[in-house]
C-alpha cells in the first residue's frame, strides 16, 4: 500500500471532546490517511494537536483500541499504531451531521461536484495516484471473493470512500479534497441506506476500473459518461427508498427547472 501524507490532527473545539477525538482519529483511518501499522503521533503530541487534556485523549485512545481500530504497544518500540483498517459502524454511529431530508441536496452537490474532480484528476494525477486506486480496487476484488463476504461488507464501503478519496486527492487541490471529505461524510446516511439494498460488489468493483481506466485515459466524455453511471446507483437507491425525485443528469439538470421557471413567468 502506498502511503498518504498523513493529516495533523485538528484542535478539538466542541464540548464533546471525547468523542470527537474518537471520530478524528477514525475518519483519517476510513479515509486512507493512515494505514494498518503506521504510527500516530505520540500521546503528548496528539493531545497538544487536539487541543485537549491527555486523561481526555487516553480516553479516545482507549475506546479505539477496545474497538480494535487502534493499538498500544509498550517498551522502547512502543506507541500508539494502527491496528485495523476497519472502523465499526457503531464507534461513530451517535454523530450524525446532517438532517435525513438533507441528503437529496447532499447528492445533488456532489454531482455537481464528483465529475469535475474526476476531470481535473485526469490532468493531474500521477503514477503514484493510479497505484492507489488500483490497490484500493484489487482490495475490493479480494474481499468480494471471500467465502464470507457477508462479514466484510462495512469494510467493502470504506474502501469504496478511500477510492473517491484517492480520486480527489489525485487533483493536487487540498481545498477540493475537503469538499469531498465532507460530501462524502455528509452521504453516510445514504451510503448505510444503501446497506439496506442488495449490495452488488462485481457492479462496484466495475464502476471503479472504467472510472480508473477513463481518468487514466484523460477521457473527457468518457469520464462524464462513467461519472453519470457511478454516481446514478446511489441516487436512484435513495429515490426508490425515499419517493423523492432527483434531478440528473447534471449539466442538463438545470434545463428543466429553467423550463418551469419559463413557465411560471409566461402564465
Amino acid at each position: 500500500m502506498i502511503a498518504s501524507p498523513m493529516r495533523s490532527f485538528e484542535p478539538v473545539s466542541t464540548r464533546r471532546t471525547f468523542e470527537e477525538a474518537v471520530e478524528q482519529i477514525a475518519e483519517q483511518i476510513k479515509a486512507g490517511d493512515l494505514h494498518t501499522g503506521d504510527r500516530l503521533p505520540s500521546e503528548r503530541e496528539l493531545a497538544a494537536q487536539m487541543r485537549i487534556s491527555r486523561p481526555t485523549l487516553r480516553e479516545a485512545i482507549k475506546t479505539l483500541a477496545e474497538a480494535g481500530v487502534l493499538q498500544v504497544r509498550r517498551g522502547q518500540s512502543g506507541g500508539i499504531f494502527v491496528a485495523s483498517e476497519l472502523v465499526p459502524r457503531e464507534l461513530l454511529r451517535s454523530r450524525q451531521e446532517i438532517r435525513f431530508g438533507e441528503i437529496s441536496g447532499v447528492l445533488e452537490a456532489r454531482r455537481l461536484l464528483e465529475p469535475r474532480v474526476a476531470q481535473l484528476a485526469a490532468v493531474h494525477a500521477t503514477d503514484e495516484d493510479f497505484g492507489v486506486m488500483t490497490q484500493t480496487i484489487e482490495r475490493q476484488r479480494e474481499l468480494a471473493a471471500s467465502d464470507d463476504f457477508l462479514s466484510h461488507e462495512d469494510l467493502f464501503l470504506q474502501l469504496d470512500l478511500k477510492f473517491h478519496l484517492a480520486l480527489a486527492r489525485a487533483t493536487r487541490n487540498s481545498t477540493i479534497v475537503g469538499l469531498m471529505r465532507t460530501l462524502l461524510r455528509q452521504l453516510e446516511i445514504a451510503r448505510d441506506m444503501a446497506m439496506h439494498a442488495p449490495l452488488v460488489p462485481d457492479w462496484t468493483i466495475d464502476i471503479h476500473s472504467k472510472t480508473l481506466a477513463a481518468v487514466r485515459a484523460a477521457d473527457f466524455p468518457l469520464i462524464d459518461a462513467v461519472m453519470d453511471e457511478h454516481l446514478a446507483q446511489l441516487e436512484q437507491i435513495w429515490e426508490r427508498e425515499t419517493g423523492r425525485g432527483l434531478v440528473r443528469p447534471l449539466p442538463d439538470f438545470l434545463q428543466p427547472v429553467a423550463e418551469r421557471s419559463r413557465a411560471l413567468r409566461a402564465g
